[in-house]
This record gives C-alpha cells, sequence and structure tokens, in this order.
C-alpha cells in the first residue's frame, strides 16, 4: 500500500512538473516575450486544475488499467477540459496582467502537448509495476454460501484477480460449484500460508456476520491487521474497489447512516438546484441547432411524432411527464417493456440518436422546470417502477434525490434490460445517494462525454 502511495505521489508531482515545463517550452517557441525568463507561480493555477481532472477520472489509482484505450480517452477527455475551465478561469475570472492573457494559443497548445506527455509516463511506470509486481491474491473469509455469492459478484464485475475463498469451518472447505479443491480452503491453512510468506495478499474481505467468526479467529484477523495486512467488511470493499452498495446491506434502517448529505443538507440541495439550472440553460441554448436538425431527420424518416413523451417517476415519488426525441417506430399496444440489443422498433436515425445519447437532449427542459437534475438515477417509467417496488426491497431509496439525465449507475453499467439489471444498478445508485459530492458528479460528468463520443449508449 504504501508503494502505491509513493507511485501516486510521483504521478502528481510529474504532472505539476511536466505542466510547468511544457507551458513554459510552448511560450519560449512561440517567443512570447511576456514571460521573460519563465514562470512557474502563475503556472500553480492550471497545474492545480490538472491534477483535478486526472484525480476525477482515477488516474492516481494504482488498480486503474492505464494501458486500455478506454482510460486513454477519459485521459483525454479529462485534459480537454481542464483546458476549459482554465481557459474559462484565465480570461473571465482573473483581473488583467496575469501571464498568461498573452496568449490563448499558449494555453490550448501547451495542453494538446500535455495529452500524451502524462500519458506516456503513466503507461511506462504501469508497465514497470506490472512487470516488478508480485501476483497478489484477494482472501475471501465468510460461509460457504457467502463464497459462492461473492464469487459470482466477483463474474459479475469482471475482476482478473485472483481471488482465494476461505472458510472457518474446514468440513464446509469442498469445491465451489463448477471450482476445483484450491477454490476453498480452511482459513487455518491459509494463515499458514501467510505466516510462511508463501502467499502475497492484497487484501482480506470479510463478510459482515461477526457471529460466525471464533474469537481465535477474530484474534488473527486483529494481528494481521496491525501487521500492514488490508481488511475490509465486504460492505466497505464493494464501496472502495466497485464503488456500489451492495444489496445485502439494504434496509430499511440503511438511511439512517452515516452520509447522505444531500437529503440532510439544504445547502446541498440549492447548489445543486443552481448549478442544474445554470446548466440546463446553457445546453437548451447550444443544443437548440441539434435538436432542431436531429428532429427534422426524426421526423423525415416515418413522418412519425418528433418527441416521446412517457410519464416517469421523480423525487419523493412524484410523477412527470419526460421529454425524449423520439428513437422508435410508433405502434398501437404496449410492447416489450425493454429496449433489446438490436430492437427492430429503433429507427435508424433513432439507433444513432441513442448511440450518441442526444435523444435525452429534451430532458434539459425538464431539469429547467426541476423535474430532474443533470445528474441522479435514471427516472424509470411509472408502470416500471410499481413493479420494481413490488419485487425489490428498499427500491424506493432512490426517489430520495431527483433523477438525472446521467448518473454513476448510467456510467458504470450498461442499460438495464431486466429485474436483475435493475437491481445492479440499484447497488450504483445508492452509492451515488450516500456518497454525493460535487467532485463525483464532476467524475460523472467526464465518464458521460467518453461514453457519448464513443458511441456507447442504447
Amino acid at each position: 500500500m504504501k508503494r502505491y502511495r509513493s507511485i501516486a505521489l510521483a504521478l502528481l508531482a510529474l504532472d505539476v512538473a511536466a505542466s510547468i515545463v511544457v507551458f513554459n517550452l510552448v511560450t519560449y517557441l512561440r517567443q512570447i516575450p511576456f514571460w521573460g525568463h519563465g514562470i512557474v507561480t502563475p503556472l500553480l493555477a492550471p497545474a492545480f486544475v490538472i491534477v483535478l481532472a486526472i484525480y476525477l477520472i482515477d488516474g492516481y489509482k494504482a488498480r486503474t488499467d492505464m494501458l486500455s484505450a478506454d482510460y486513454a480517452s477519459q485521459h483525454a477527455i479529462a485534459l480537454l477540459s481542464a483546458m476549459v475551465v482554465t481557459l474559462i478561469i484565465t480570461y473571465v475570472f482573473i483581473p488583467e496582467g496575469y501571464p498568461l492573457q498573452s496568449s490563448r494559443l499558449v494555453i490550448v497548445l501547451s495542453f494538446l502537448t500535455l495529452i500524451p506527455a502524462t500519458l506516456i509516463y503513466r503507461r511506462l511506470i504501469h508497465l514497470r509495476v506490472l512487470a516488478s509486481r508480485e501476483v497478489q491474491s484477494i482472501i475471501f473469509l465468510g460461509s460457504r454460501s457467502s463464497c459462492e455469492e461473492f464469487r459470482a459478484e466477483c463474474q459479475e464485475m469482471g475482476i482478473t484477480q485472483r481471488v482465494i475463498f476461505s472458510v472457518v469451518d474446514s468440513s464446509s472447505a469442498r469445491p465451489l460449484p463448477g471450482g476445483t479443491e484450491a477454490d476453498l480452503q480452511p482459513f487455518a491453512l491459509m494463515l499458514e500460508r501467510l505466516k510462511n510468506r508463501q502467499l502475497s495478499v492484497e487484501a482480506i474481505i470479510l463478510r459482515e456476520t461477526a457471529g460466525e467468526l471464533a474469537p481465535e479467529v477474530s484474534r488473527q484477523l486483529v494481528d494481521l491487521y496491525f501487521a500492514g495486512v488490508p481488511t475490509y467488511t465486504l460492505e466497505l470493499f464493494h464501496q472502495i474497489y466497485w464503488r456500489k452498495i451492495p444489496l445485502y446491506r439494504l434496509n430499511q434502517t440503511w438511511l439512517f447512516q452515516e452520509g447522505f448529505q444531500i437529503a440532510r443538507e439544504p445547502f446541498f440541495d440549492r447548489l445543486k438546484r443552481i448549478s442544474d439550472i445554470v446548466f440546463s440553460i446553457f445546453g437548451l441554448l447550444l443544443g437548440a441547432p441539434v435538436v432542431a436538425l436531429a428532429g427534422l431527420a426524426v421526423w423525415l424518416e416515418d413522418r412519425g411524432p418528433v418527441f416521446f413523451t412517457q410519464t416517469r417517476v421523480g423525487k419523493n415519488h412524484a410523477p412527470f411527464r419526460v421529454f425524449k426525441l423520439r428513437t422508435m417506430r410508433t405502434a398501437p399496444g404496449e410492447g416489450n417493456r425493454y429496449t433489446q440489443p438490436g430492437d427492430a422498433r429503433i429507427t435508424r436515425v433513432g439507433r444513432f440518436l441513442r448511440a450518441a445519447r442526444l435523444d435525452e437532449l429534451p430532458q434539459l427542459w425538464n431539469v429547467l422546470r426541476g423535474d430532474m437534475s443533470l445528474i441522479g438515477p435514471r427516472a424509470e417509467w411509472d408502470r416500471l417502477v410499481e413493479e420494481y417496488e413490488r419485487q425489490i426491497p428498499c427500491y424506493h431509496f432512490r426517489h430520495l434525490v431527483k433523477p438525472g439525465i446521467t448518473g454513476w449507475a448510467q456510467v458504470n453499467y450498461h442499460y438495464g434490460a431486466s429485474l436483475e439489471d435493475t437491481l445492479r444498478k440499484l447497488e450504483f445508485d445508492c452509492y451515488y445517494i450516500r456518497h454525493f459530492s460535487f467532485m463525483l458528479d464532476a467524475a460523472i460528468i467526464l465518464k458521460t462525454i467518453h461514453i457519448m463520443l464513443f458511441g456507447k449508449g442504447r
């Protein structure tokens, strides 16, 4: 863990140094005399914006796959967003005389240079870490049934790291379904391997059922924890590694735990509402030509209605009419409640609009009206909500906040087309409700831009 913190600090220092060096180099090549022999202090502001943008996409976390194409695109989007913020701060909020105001081109060229530069040394460091890192495992300690559940969860989340399942009761150490003898091992054996340094462990995960642990096992876990082995409850592991709330932890008293600032502090709610109004007006003005052209294309394809409206459920279970560009053919009857891959009901224009998420633009009117927020859980059809609330305990928790055009579940999980998908998305929605912050909102915006640019909508 100390090594990972050192790598994060090294990346942060490299980002600040690269920002200062690149800005001064571009200025020198552009022959801007105003800067003289170079500056440092005025460049701390753009460096801070760069660090913040990279932090929002987990660019300082050791678990982030910095070799992937997804990360590369998110990295570029983050720095381009930082460039826009820097330009706004420099020319709107800072008084005249600030050195960066001498040339907009210097800011643009510097950021365009920093995108590949910061990505290159990230990849080199990541490759070096992968080459030198000892293969570490995650140990899950629980009952046989909880091991089976966590194994299925790891498969669902696509975890590639080795997970060793351990039980306190040696009589339960039988192969898991579809597994091998090595899949499920007694905790005593795991402890012995740890003491003999035969096993390198990243973390121990403990199912929150203290009654299953004997005092001796609890003492051994405490010893391992003080010896430097990170130990998490299963709920904490979900929140730190997967950034969601496991459904088994939801009950009628869950809302009374720590967190939930947006539900308990009116200040956050008002500030979020002000930002929704400002950005929805801005978005409607910029998006009006796009909506007009897209609406014309929708009408020309089949001469049907341009807009689609439907009753959705909002904050505190209040119903409202949502507005979207129509992407499906009009037909009598209800049809399938979910959109399936390759759904024949989707028009050719609609397929493009869905991929680019442009069909969502009219919902900015719902945001301006106060029915929705820019960011929040997906606004669900009232008929589906009735069904979900009958089948899913605590589903109504997501109505604690306004639904959003985009949200934490939308950027982390694919389109929900079943009850099982709804359960998985509820885990992300509950994480957002509990851990709301404007930093998290900013991260969602960056991820949403990435999805829109690379056509991952449906």
